[in-house]
């Protein structure tokens, strides 16, 4: 047996591969800068399969080698298999290497990764229909490596895909769930578990889709909800997609939540542990994306989950939730809305319901309703934000019976059951649903009627409509005509 000296030598004579990316050929590349050292890889697919590889390597034997070996591994292979390859197969292909020379498989893995994420981010097909064939969405937490775990033990074919959201060095990576970072972690982990791993960079679609509609909403005095625009428009519908390509029966993800056939059609219904409820963040889901999904830890719990990770040996056991958004993390909203929005602090008043000022305040963009702290009002009882106004850059204040709402309007509200059949509505992910019901309907325009106050009724913000524990349709929730009389 070869040693890696050796094998190395052999890699580095056969320049069979090497050159530049041929017409058709999906291309990825990793390295540069600060190590000088850098992996081009272009594959022609064909018929599900990797026809063909070409590469260009540039730096330290070692990288080179690399480069030569992966192109030699994944030629010929079918594409589920060449999504296995990653640095411990190309590393055991040389022999192993040295901690100094460790770089050189993991620019190659990369460089294979990316080249494997362009073709997943076209239309071409990726492997033939299979039933027992599902891809999971793997962030690199714990929940969906508990999901993909599940599935595996049912006897499914498991396929793993991590989809690449935001890049940002303001950001931490290692707690946001779509960084650069959070791929390889997600990747590595897929490996470990011998699962085929794709990457779908969607980082520009996200950021016109959701990250612009987050700051025009804080400009404008809203308080969006960017998960559930993401969900709803952008990701699971770009992974259902990807799931079609290669052949998959469903698209597998971690969420705490359930699908539910009603007798017309797959609703969302709330899981087991309703601690852990997750359907608000999904509510804008269509029924036909709904059919697609399936959630393992429907009837489980979080202490499970990581029960159950611990005795598998992941290294996410213990990995920590992430609190943030994920284009927020590690770095404050305020800070976010200045870099990426141009929202700088611009001081204004903060007034009482009948226009009196009682303070200043350093942008109403950092205030939300129903924010109670950072107002900078001392003195008498405590005083919560009514309302924002964008135009005049004013704050208005009050007390909490001021802030409560009996009647809530939506907006681009979408209905999947009769209206009669709504009987309670969820204001914010984290809040207990309200007894409420549908009062009038005009187009995609709701009224609810509360049957208890609601407080904190912040426009911009998702509603979520209930029947019973099933989610029964969804809007945006609009100024009420109080807030626009204060504001």
């Amino acid at each position: 047996m070869l040693v890696s000296r050796e094998l190395i030598e052999a890699y580095l004579e056969d320049e069979s591969r090497r050159g530049p990316a041929r017409a058709g050929a999906y291309s990825g590349s990793a390295g540069g800068a600060p190590c000088g050292d850098l992996v081009r890889v272009s594959l022609l697919l064909a018929d599900g399969a990797v026809g063909s590889v070409s590469y260009e390597a540039e730096g330290c034997a070692a990288t080179r080698a690399a480069a030569a070996a992966m192109a030699e591994v994944v030629e010929g292979k079918p594409v589920l298999e060449a999504a296995l390859v990653g640095t411990a197969v190309l590393e055991q292909e040389l022999g192993g290497l040295s901690i100094t020379h460790r770089h050189a498989v993991d620019l190659a893995a990369d460089a294979l990764s990316r080249a494997l994420g362009a073709a997943a981010s076209s239309a071409v097909e990726l492997a033939g229909e299979n039933s027992d064939r599902v891809l999971v969405a793997l962030s690199g937490g714990v929940d969906s490596a508990v999901a993909a775990l599940f599935e595996r033990e049912r006897g499914a074919e498991v396929v793993a895909v991590t989809l690449k959201l935001w890049a940002d060095r303001h950001t931490d990576g290692a707690r946001s769930c779509c960084s650069p970072e959070s791929v390889i972690r997600a990747r590595d982990l897929a490996h470990s578990l011998g699962i085929p791993h794709f990457t779908l960079d969607l980082e520009q679609r996200f950021r016109r889709t959701v990250v612009e509609g987050f700051l025009a909403g804080y400009a404008a005095g809203r308080t969006p909800n960017p998960c559930v625009r993401c969900n709803g428009e952008l990701r699971i519908d770009a992974m259902i997609e990807l799931a079609e390509r290669l052949g998959a029966s469903h698209l597998v993800t971690g969420h705490y939540a359930r699908v539910v056939d009603d007798g017309e059609g797959p609703l969302l219904a709330r899981p087991s542990d309703e601690r852990k409820d997750q359907t608000h963040m999904l509510a804008a889901l269509r029924p036909g994306s709904l059919a697609w999904l399936r959630f393992p830890l429907a009837q489980t719990t979080k202490p499970k989950v990581r029960d159950l990770a611990a005795c598998a040996g992941l290294p996410v056991a213990k990995r920590p939730e992430s609190q943030d958004l994920c284009f927020l993390a590690g770095q404050s909203k305020r800070e976010f809305l200045r870099r990426q929005g141009g929202l700088e602090d611009r001081p204004g008043e903060i007034v009482d319901a009948t226009g009196r000022v009682l303070g200043r305040h350093p942008g109403h963009h950092n205030f939300t309703i129903g924010q109670r702290r950072g107002l900078g009002i001392g003195g008498g009882d405590p005083r919560y934000v009514l309302a924002t106004d964008a135009e005049r850059n004013r704050v208005v204040v009050g007390s909490r019976e001021e802030l409560a709402q009996e009647t809530v309007r939506l907006r681009a509200a979408r209905l999947l059951r009769e209206p009669g059949r709504v009987d309670a509505v969820r204001l914010r992910h984290h809040s207990p649903p309200l007894p409420c019901r549908v009062a009038q309907q005009a187009g995609r325009e709701l009224i609810l009627e509360l049957e208890q106050p609601g407080f904190g009724v912040a426009p911009g913000q998702t509603a979520s409509l209930l029947d019973g524990d099933l989610i029964v349709g969804h809007g945006t929730i609009a100024a009420s005509a109080r807030e626009s009389a204060v504001a």
